[in-house]
């Protein structure tokens, strides 16, 4: 959601209604209780900017909320972990981060008292995923613990567990906080209304667009060659006692597991794998290999590495079955002439994605893209994908994009066309047409209010103690228990 603000000089509550919206553009689910010391402005002395990196401070207590203690060095981990995921650490100081630490330890505390339980399975599936995209941007194990200043990888495991369980059920005493918390129509009026006009947003440019895909034709005798060689492979690891792992470097065509003998680990049953590949890895022992199967990857065999409790670590070797150029020729001319016949308005661009489109995931909705940020059909044009924002970005409503050529990740080729089923410019929000969008705002600035009351309460009853170098802070929340006797 792309906003412009007429007036800068903003009343507390205008700089609210600015903050929420910020907050609701922020990819994936929203916690309400985003770190609630970045949303004040902080007083920063000589001693609270940021510093360098090149090592650690020394080992100290900054602060203990609970049962919980958070050393320095938490801290620094802090601003580490934000480098890594690609943030600007300037300007966040660290009686910030002490504050987002505090809060966190101050949920997970809670949550213990109210016997709140989060499966150590469940953290260590979690712990698993993240280690393995590490080695993907790091290369081994042994960069990984240098990485985090580890002696080696279950070092890092731990450390892991420990911030994974604690942010695990944090999230869930956020949860059960705000699970009753609902907003009113006439509360979402007072909302909107208790900005004056100039004060409020402008809602960027959005589109709605929808697809239809053709997938040159993969013949049965392509197939078949595919799984012909797979039960080669498959018969020489179980009756000569061949390397799985070998055969899976030597041969397989996944990008993202075939330089690691095919490896992936920490599989669950809610992991996002497709339900064929799920299928399997639950159905066999450890150590059996499965006969070929396919997936809308392509074609697999599949190795059982390891069983631990509801997780379970596989390898895999996948192929593709080949593509002739006819195949190929004849899918543009296919779809050359859809798109004819929905531009002499013969069929709906709707009615012909049900009819012709190859995708699985939109054809059923006749060809509707899903924002995957907020799961709306709406899209940002300042924030969609780069190539899918130029592909759009000069169509109007109702128009169809010329014949786009596109190859996925195994490089295999695919057409498709676009139109823009809804284009709404941008505008300062109203409150008729962006009702929806003004009563999720309104929803969120009653959830914050909630936390900030349940947080006031329970920091009153809960020993906290902060240490001195850190008590010039100006925390939002009362952690130094400031004007109580």
């Amino acid at each position: 959601m792309h906003l412009k603000i007429k007036n800068l000089k903003f009343t507390h509550l205008s700089s609210l209604f600015v903050a929420i919206l910020f907050a609701s553009s922020m990819q994936g689910q929203i916690n309400v209780i985003q770190d609630s010391t970045l949303t004040k402005e902080t007083k920063i002395t000589e001693t609270d900017t940021v510093k360098p990196f090149k090592r650690f401070r020394a080992e100290g207590v900054a602060a203990v909320v609970g049962e919980y203690v958070i050393l320095d060095s938490d801290i620094d981990k802090s601003y580490l972990e934000l480098k890594q995921q690609g943030i600007s650490i300037e300007g966040i100081t660290r009686c910030q981060l002490l504050g987002k630490l505090m809060e966190d330890k101050l949920y997970a505390h809670q949550a213990k008292i109210d016997s709140l339980l989060v499966p150590d399975e469940q953290i260590n599936a979690k712990i698993d995923q993240q280690i393995q995209y590490m080695i993907s941007q790091l290369g081994t194990e042994e960069k990984v613990a240098q990485f985090y200043k580890k002696d080696n990888i279950q070092e890092v495991r731990n450390d892991l567990f420990e911030v994974n369980k604690t942010l695990a059920l944090a999230s869930q005493m956020q949860s059960k906080i705000v699970e009753s918390v609902e907003i009113t129509p006439e509360e979402v009026r007072k909302f909107f209304y208790s900005f004056p006009k100039e004060e409020r947003p402008i809602f960027g440019a959005e589109v709605e667009v929808a697809q239809l895909v053709i997938e040159p034709e993969i013949t049965e005798e392509a197939k078949q060659k595919v799984i012909d060689r797979l039960n080669v492979l498959r018969s020489d690891v179980i009756d000569n006692g061949a390397s799985f792992a070998t055969k899976a470097v030597l041969y397989s065509k996944d990008p993202g597991s075939a330089s690691k003998g095919g490896l992936i680990e920490g599989i669950t049953r809610d992991a996002p794998f497709a339900k064929e590949f799920k299928d399997h890895a639950f159905s066999l022992l450890e150590g059996e290999v499965s006969e070929p199967f396919e997936t809308q990857f392509g074609i697999h065999i599949l190795y059982v590495e390891r069983i631990r409790g509801q997780a379970v670590d596989v390898r895999h070797i996948l192929l593709f079955p080949e593509v002739s150029e006819k195949s190929v020729k004849e899918a543009r001319a296919k779809l050359d002439s859809i798109r004819t016949k929905i531009i002499n308005k013969e069929i709906t661009f709707a009615d012909a994605a049900k009819r012709y489109s190859t995708d699985k995931e939109t054809r059923n909705n006749g060809g509707q893209l899903v924002n995957p940020v907020n799961l709306d059909t709406g899209f940002d044009l300042t924030k969609m994908d780069p190539e899918l924002g130029a592909q759009v970005y000069n169509l109007q409503e109702g128009d169809v994009s010329e014949i786009l050529q596109e190859r996925d990740y195994a490089g295999r080729i695919k057409f498709k066309i676009l139109t823009v089923t809804k284009r709404h410019d941008e505008h300062p929000a109203d409150f008729v047409k962006d009702y929806e969008k003004v009563k999720e705002l309104a929803l969120k600035q009653k959830q914050i209010k909630a936390i900030e009351e349940w947080q006031d309460k329970t920091i009153k009853s809960t020993f906290i103690q902060v240490n001195n170098e850190f008590r010039h802070c100006d925390f939002t929340s009362n952690w130094l228990k400031e004007g109580e006797n």
